[in-house]
C-alpha cells in the first residue's frame, strides 16, 4: 500500500508531525512493504532541518523522519513553502529534498490513501 502523508503544522509547539511520524513508524511494522512518502509543507518544511537539539526525554522530529527514510519511505518538502522560510537546501538533513507541487500532485494520484495532518 502507498500512503501519502501531508503535514502542514511546525515540528514542535503542536503534537500534528509527531504524531503524523508515529502512525508512519506503525504503518512500516504492520507492512514492511508499505510504501511511505511524507511530503512537509507550510511551517511542517522546519522538521526537516538537520542537526536539531531537542531536550531529553523529548521527541525530536528529525530523528523521527530519519527512521521513515530507513524504512525505504521519501521525504519531500515544498520548495516555495522552504523559500517562504528562508530554508536552504543545505540545511536539510540527508535524503529528504526539494520538491514541487507538480510531485505532490503525482504522488496524491498514486497513493492508496492520503492523510493530511
Amino acid at each position: 500500500m502507498k500512503t501519502l502523508f501531508i503535514l502542514n503544522d511546525p515540528p514542535y509547539g503542536s503534537e500534528r508531525c509527531y504524531n503524523a511520524l508515529r502512525l508512519a513508524h506503525a504503518l512500516f511494522k504492520k507492512d514492511p512493504q508499505a510504501t511511505v512518502t511524507v511530503f512537509l509543507m507550510a511551517d511542517a518544511v522546519i522538521a526537516a532541518k538537520a542537526a536539531q537539539k531537542t531536550p531529553d526525554g523529548y521527541y525530536n522530529v528529525e530523528r523521527m523522519l530519519k527512521r521513515v527514510l530507513v524504512g525505504k519511505g521519501q521525504v519531500l518538502l515544498c520548495g516555495t513553502c522552504m523559500d517562504a522560510r528562508g530554508l536552504a537546501e543545505a540545511e536539510l538533513m540527508a535524503d529528504a529534498r526539494r520538491s514541487t507541487m507538480d510531485e505532490l500532485a503525482t504522488a496524491t494520484v498514486e497513493a492508496d490513501k492520503v492523510l493530511v495532518f
